[in-house]
Formats: structure tokens, C-alpha cells, sequence
């Protein structure tokens, strides 16, 4: 768990060890099968795949690279230096590339298990049945760093996740936990999730007023807590920017004066949270339907 923390070339050197993950993998999927979810070797062995899913699609090899992305990859890398929790995801566009998918394989072997569907599913498994907060963040945090790119693996693992897996139910929960890492984690994947456009309309429908309820009435003062603002800001722009729908969801969720109050906040320490805030009304005001609705 230590090593997989060392950077891209610990991540490289751990990815290309035979046997190693498909060993990771088959032990979660025996403690699952257990119902021996809250072990420490199941979390240790969830954190070491948290940490070699980090920046997966920009680190890999020319092979997979070809074999995968029908087009190719025009994405800079800017590593940083990861533990098992914190800033994982790297810096995205917003919005999702319309790009072709890769075909999954039926049995796959090293590396290939990271972005595979059966991972997928142990990763939402473990969300939802075990009550380790290192094991339901770090599990959330794969799936973040697995859906933060812009090419067709990240957009076919997020499909996975809110059609294919139906995991929304168990990301939803993970908004109402009293632990702030789990919740900024499980904010920070619904964002990514919501750059999604074909699947804006199941996010909204299954966690908008989710995410409106979490909102606080003002900027709140930790960082975390900041953070976690600023996502759940810019995931209900996504999620609202072309559907006037989902901007009348956030209206009757009672969203419209928390968004307000928290983007009259013009402190430096919180401007994030402002500045999320302010782009999200802009984009709620372009309904111009609603706007008798939100002057009432």
C-alpha cells in the first residue's frame, strides 16, 4: 500500500508485476464472498488499487493505449505525488468527448482488471456493505480517478456505473455520511460522472436533490468542506447547463437561496465556493423559462 504511493514509477513497475492485481482482485472478491467486507487486509488491498488506478489513462503503456482508444490520446500529463487518499483526480474538462468505446474483455488479466466492469462492481459491493470509511473512500476514489479522463475508458467505466451497474443508489448514500473525506470523495465522482451528457438524466433523477440537501446555507469554513461545495456546485451545473428540467429539480429541492447565499460570500479564503456558486446561477438564469419561477 506504502509502494503504490511512490509515484508514476512505483504505479508502473506495481501495474506491470504479474500476478499482482489479479491477486488483489481475487482476494476482495473472497472477502466479499464472505461477508467479511470490514477486514484491514481488504482495505489495504482496495487502497493499493485506488493508488495504481491514479492517472491510469495517461500511463499506459502504447499497447493497451492502441488496443483500446480508437482515437488517439491528446492528453497532457501533470503527475502528482499521491497517497491512498486526498486530490486524486486530475483536472478535466467539464464536459465528455463523444468518443467510440472499447470493447471489454470476458477474461481480463493484469492491468486490464483496473478499468474492467467486474472491478467496477466490487468497487460499488464495497461501497454499499462494508462499514470501513478508508475502504468506502478509497473505493470511491477508483472509480474517480477511473472516470476523470476524457477518452472512451473513462466514459465507459462512468456507463457502468449508473446504467450497467446501477451503483447510484450506493454512491447516493455515501452523500449522507458524517465522515467529510467519504463524502468529498463520493461528491468528486458524481462530478465526473456528470460530465457525462447521456447520463445527466439519471444523475439528476437519482441524486440532485441529494446533492441540493447536502448544500450548506453558507460557505462553510473547513477546506474539505469548501472542496466538497465547489463539486457539488459544478456537478449540478453540469447537470442543469442544457436542461431546464433539472434546473426546475434544483428549484423545487429549495436549492435556489443556498446557491444565492453561498455566492454573495466574496472572502479570498473561500472564492472557490463563490466563484462555483456565481457560474451556477449564470447558467441557472440562461432558463429563461424559469425566470418567473426563481424572482418568485
Amino acid at each position: 500500500r506504502n509502494m503504490s504511493s511512490a509515484g508514476p514509477e512505483g504505479r508502473k513497475k506495481m501495474r506491470e508485476c504479474e500476478g499482482l492485481i489479479d491477486s488483489l482482485v481475487y482476494y476482495i472478491q473472497g472477502a466479499i464472498a464472505d461477508h467479511e467486507p470490514n477486514d484491514k487486509a481488504t482495505e489495504n488491498c482496495v487502497c493499493i488499487l485506488h493508488n495504481l488506478s491514479y492517472q491510469l489513462e495517461i500511463e499506459l503503456p502504447e499497447s493497451y493505449a492502441q488496443s483500446i482508444y480508437m482515437q488517439r490520446r491528446n492528453i497532457s500529463s501533470n503527475d502528482k505525488t499521491p497517497g491512498c487518499f486526498g486530490t486524486r483526480s486530475r483536472k478535466v474538462k467539464e464536459k465528455q468527448q463523444d468518443t467510440p468505446l472499447p470493447e471489454e474483455k470476458s477474461n481480463p488479466k493484469g492491468v486490464e482488471s483496473l478499468w474492467h466492469s467486474t472491478l467496477i462492481r466490487i468497487y460499488l459491493s464495497l461501497i454499499a456493505k462494508s462499514t470501513r470509511n478508508y475502504t468506502q473512500e478509497a473505493s470511491l476514489g477508483a472509480l474517480q480517478n477511473l472516470t476523470a479522463g476524457t477518452g472512451p475508458m473513462p466514459f465507459a467505466v462512468a456507463r457502468t456505473v449508473v446504467q450497467k451497474a446501477n451503483g447510484l443508489p450506493s454512491i447516493r448514500a455515501m452523500l449522507h455520511v458524517s465522515q467529510p473525506a467519504v463524502k468529498k470523495t463520493a461528491v468528486s465522482l458524481l462530478r465526473n460522472l456528470s460530465r457525462n451528457t447521456s447520463l445527466q438524466s439519471d444523475i439528476a433523477r437519482e441524486v440532485l436533490p441529494d446533492l441540493v440537501s447536502i448544500l450548506p446555507e453558507s460557505v462553510p469554513g473547513s477546506d474539505i468542506a469548501c472542496e466538497t461545495t465547489v463539486s457539488i456546485c459544478y456537478t449540478l451545473f453540469n447537470l442543469t447547463q442544457s436542461s431546464s428540467h433539472n434546473a426546475r429539480l434544483l428549484l423545487s429541492a429549495h436549492g435556489l437561496p443556498k446557491v444565492i447565499a453561498i455566492s454573495m460570500n466574496d472572502s479570498n479564503m473561500f472564492s472557490k465556493a463563490s466563484r462555483a456558486a456565481s457560474v451556477l446561477l449564470y447558467s441557472l438564469w440562461s432558463h429563461t423559462d424559469l425566470h418567473s419561477a426563481y424572482k418568485k
